[in-house]
């Protein structure tokens, strides 16, 4: 186990498969060395994008050797944990630790609205259970349960969760947390379309989803904003943002292959229940790539800030 600071662009790196929906593994390795390449500071796997809910045990194992191999300690590697009991989720944490991963995201139980009460004590019980540094993913849009103030006031005491990725979509969250907690709990921006904003607002790093086709074009604008260099990170948001809307939808894990697909990082293929988009819809977001490669930036010379 490295240690790391939770900051900068961490990927929630998707899987690869092929058109049987096997593990393309090659796939991912190309993937993963442009993320390198491009600067990302820790990689997050089993994620959402990731179509975790789909993998068994042994292919996140297989995942989990193959980023570490390919990473070499340059860089922490993370491993998602989104399970309904808290025995699993125990169990995962333990084998994610036996298997050297640097660190853990975790979710709330799944498939049960749990009670504030019962978040809490999931999330300390598991962190009771691992050395690992711990991120809580706080995403009350999609999965229902809201991480409140109060139930991290709860959590301080557990020295090992110590960072949030906050997808809340309320940027005044992030000030709320910061007068609260300080640095207590550091937080990464969990949506891609207000990563800059909540840069601005003193987030430390950004887990993101469009960075797996655009890798260069994430960590530059992260850069930029951390290094106040305001207009250049502008710049890039605004042709950013028509990409970056592709990640707050139902159907994100196949608009964020399109785009891979589209800039040579991904085979595009998604595993069942997931379908791939098809129509009217399918035709909306290839016109989206489409203009964005079209427009895409030249000669971002973030790199020396870094």
């Amino acid at each position: 186990m490295m240690q790391f600071k939770w900051e900068g662009v961490m990927p929630a790196i998707t899987t690869q498969f092929d058109v049987k929906g096997n593990l393309d593994l090659n796939t991912f390795k190309i993937n993963l060395s442009h993320q390198i390449n491009a600067g990302v500071k820790g990689i997050i796997l089993g994620g959402t994008l990731g179509e975790a809910s789909t993998l068994s045990n042994k292919e996140k194992q297989k995942l989990l050797a193959l980023t570490l191999e390919e990473v070499n300690g340059k860089i922490p590697v993370i491993m998602n944990i989104a399970e309904q009991a808290t025995a699993q989720a125990i169990d995962l944490a333990k084998q994610a630790e036996a298997d050297g991963a640097d660190g853990l995201m975790i979710l709330p139980p799944m498939r049960y609205k749990a009670t504030d009460e019962e978040t809490v004590t999931y999330f300390s019980t598991v962190a009771l259970a691992t050395n690992l540094p711990i991120m809580i993913y706080n995403n009350p849009i999609d999965y229902k349960i809201e991480v409140t103030l109060d139930m991290f006031t709860a959590l301080e005491p557990y020295k090992n969760i110590t960072a949030v990725k906050d997808s809340t979509r309320d940027i005044t969250n992030l000030t709320r947390m910061i007068n609260r907690f300080g640095d207590r709990f550091q937080i990464l921006c969990g949506v891609d379309t207000i990563a800059m904003e909540a840069l601005l607002m003193g987030a430390k790093g950004w887990v993101a989803g469009l960075v797996n086709a655009f890798p260069e074009e994430t960590v530059a604008m992260y850069t930029y904003c951390r290094g106040g260099e305001l207009e250049k990170a502008r710049s890039v948001f605004r042709w950013f943002l028509p990409l970056l809307e592709l990640d707050i939808s139902p159907q994100l894990v196949q608009n964020i292959k399109l785009c891979e697909l589209a800039t040579g990082l991904g085979t595009g293929y998604v595993r069942p229940p997931r379908l791939p988009l098809k129509g009217a819809e399918l035709d909306r977001v290839k016109a989206i790539i489409k203009n964005g490669l079209n427009t895409r930036p030249k000669n971002l010379d973030y790199k020396k800030y870094l």
